[in-house]
């Protein structure tokens, strides 16, 4: 009788760790992009609801929703590259530095190595074993993952960081955009604040499932806190529009 293959035990636990790994990643990005849809949103809307409290011409209500995308798109755009550009500068010095400091003193940043998973909860002799294992495999990696938190094949791309955030702002900018222009001038403001509030409920609710929180207060902030800029530059414009500005 033919014994059956022994199990490829070894090969499961790489995949578990990988799919999490990417899992966490995955979920980064989508929160950021929620988060910049739900700016794209509340900008816009903000923006527009205001234009609309002075007049009710069509082409003004597009010419600044228009504006306000675009400037809030690019705005995002900048930001997020900038911001990432600094963190992925910070990342390879962090790394170049690790990098002299095993070629200038291997035995101390060996030992620094052992400490630090010994730290999380490994024997000391584990530690030490551990330490040099990863150590002759690949000194650098071990040491950017352990102590920096680093991963050196997955810097941040500021590229796809400030891409992410245009097209996240983009598409929320959109709902309160066709919502002022598309309706007709008796119906489009409240038309607008449902749709904003009905979108601002779901990015908060989305926001919240993201981070495993309660969703129910989530929304309603967030849904305040967008009804409260309509309010406020809606009564900025009508008072402007009053005026004769």
């Amino acid at each position: 009788m033919t014994e059956p293959p022994e199990p490829s035990a070894p090969s499961a636990p790489a995949a578990h760790d990988e799919a999490h790994g990417g899992l966490g990643s995955r979920l980064n990005w989508l929160r950021a992009a929620v988060l910049g849809a739900n700016d794209g949103v509340v900008s816009t809307a903000g923006l527009v609801v205001g234009v609309a409290g002075a007049t009710e011409s069509g082409s003004a209500l597009l010419t600044a929703g228009l504006s306000g995308l675009l400037a809030g798109s690019m705005s995002m755009a900048a930001g997020e590259y900038v911001s990432v550009s600094t963190q992925r500068d910070s990342e390879k010095a962090a790394l170049a530095q690790e990098k002299r400091e095993l070629r200038e003193r291997p035995a101390a940043e060996l030992d620094e190595l052992a400490a630090l998973l010994a730290a999380r909860g490994l024997s000391r002799d584990v530690a030490r074993e551990a330490a040099e294992q990863l150590t002759a495999r690949d000194a650098l990696r071990a040491h950017a993952r352990v102590e920096l938190g680093i991963d050196p094949d997955a810097l941040t791309n500021p590229w796809h960081a400030a891409g992410a955030s245009f097209l996240a702002f983009t598409a929320g900018a959109l709902l309160p955009l066709l919502a002022i222009v598309l309706p007709p001038p008796s119906a489009r403001l409240w038309v607008t604040v449902l749709s904003v509030l009905a979108a601002l409920a779901l990015t908060g609710w989305s926001s919240a499932r993201l981070g495993a929180a309660p969703p129910g207060r989530a929304v309603l902030r967030n849904m305040a806190g967008g009804a409260l800029a309509m309010a406020v530059t809606y009564g900025a414009g009508s008072l402007l529009g009053a005026a004769g500005a």
